[in-house]
């Protein structure tokens, strides 16, 4: 896997970032990723021609975010296919790359399932790869297609919980262009409000220990020209007593079947903070996520990071001592927790936002409705 520097976005729409693309040049297919460790310093981009390289770009963050995640896993297993590798071990390793975001072993299957079926049926390598190739860029054509219909139920659920409109939202992470084919879960919600004129406010949590808020979602803000605010996590809490939040918005990594949501940690903070002070805590997120094989928060597997992660910062281009690559920011030996998600129960979700529609109260059987109409909508 090399770097490659990413063209310039002068001349793109600010919402067409090319986060993810699957290219064949004369050496062979290659998949193209923007890496997104190094953002917003530079736009570089890192090509992978094998499924390790883009194990690791996956396991860096290079490329995050639950969606992208299921459309990178199944340009995984393509790339396996198409050049020559051991289809069922390159698949294992990418749907194991990040376990609590269950889009990544959707997307992985996907692929595999189209690539099994067309190998067992025409017994031809090339055209068992060109199946999971097709199967890939499907999932990304209906991410896209989903995102844009999340936003669209999304600000019609905020118009209905706020009326009086100038709506100010509190998002955590990054939720937008770099986690999805098209523009995203929570934050397209927000950008469609934007585009509207009814975006007061976006309050963006900077989301420790790896900035995703404040590298990613103030980087993709300040392309598509919104108002927004960057503070830190701890401050969030002050801006509820002050009245300052109307709703939150937030995606999910996983939804069990209960409705319990694992998101970024600091997720659940925010809907604690948001229920006691009556504001609605608002889940945004594809069918996809919803996992009806995981029963309930407690059953989902909550990804452990290294310590470093907390113990260290990093910032792209200025010199580095510590352990992980980064700059010590705590004593030598300090030992660090660093889960990578949290889990919200379903009593503080307010509504459950996907490309199918709105779930709200949240609860086990209106998931259950939902995700059936879901696969009777694909199946048809």
């Amino acid at each position: 896997m090399a770097d490659q520097d990413a063209r310039s976005g002068e001349d793109k729409r600010p919402t067409e970032i090319p986060v993810l693309r699957w290219e064949e040049p004369p050496e062979g297919p290659v998949l193209v990723l923007l890496d997104q460790t190094r953002l917003p310093i530079e736009e570089v981009e890192l090509v992978c021609t094998d499924p390790a390289g883009l194990v690791e770009a996956i396991r860096s963050l290079a490329v995050r975010g639950a969606p992208l995640l299921g459309v990178a896993g199944a340009y995984g297993v393509a790339l396996a296919a198409v050049r020559g590798f051991e289809v069922e071990e390159a698949a294992a390793a990418l749907a194991g790359a990040r376990p609590t975001a269950v889009n990544l072993a959707v997307g992985v299957r996907r692929a595999q399932a189209a690539h099994q079926e067309a190998l067992a049926r025409t017994g031809d390598a090339g055209q068992a790869a060109s199946a999971a190739l097709a199967a890939a860029r499907a999932v990304h054509e209906e991410d896209a297609r989903a995102s844009a219909r999340m936003a669209a139920h999304g600000l019609a659920l905020l118009d209905e919980l706020l009326p009086a409109g100038g709506h100010r939202v509190l998002t955590h992470c990054n939720s937008g262009s770099l986690v999805s084919g098209g523009e995203g879960t929570a934050f397209a919600v927000a950008l469609a409000a934007h585009r509207e004129g009814r975006l007061r406010r976006l309050w963006v949590d900077e989301t420790r220990p790896l900035l995703q808020g404040a590298r990613l979602t103030a980087y993709e803000a300040a392309r598509n020209d919104m108002a927004y605010t960057l503070l830190t996590d701890s401050a969030a809490g002050s801006l509820f007593a002050a009245g300052e939040v109307d709703a939150v918005l937030v995606g999910a990594d996983r939804i069990a079947a209960d409705g319990s949501v694992a998101n970024k940690v600091g997720s659940y903070p925010l809907a604690v903070l948001a229920r006691y002070h009556h504001v609605p805590f608002i889940v945004v997120a594809p069918v996809t996520t919803v996992d009806p094989h995981t029963p309930d928060g407690a059953s989902i597997e909550v990804e452990q990071r290294p310590g470093y992660e907390v113990t260290e910062v990093t910032a792209p281009q200025v010199p580095v001592a510590g352990a992980g690559g980064g700059i010590p920011v705590a004593p030598l030996g300090t030992q660090a927790y660093n889960p990578a998600f949290d889990v919200t129960p379903p009593e503080l979700v307010t509504a459950i936002v996907t490309e199918e529609g709105v779930v709200s109260p949240v609860t086990s059987e209106a998931l259950a409705e939902l995700c059936a109409r879901s696969r009777q909508v694909t199946i048809s």
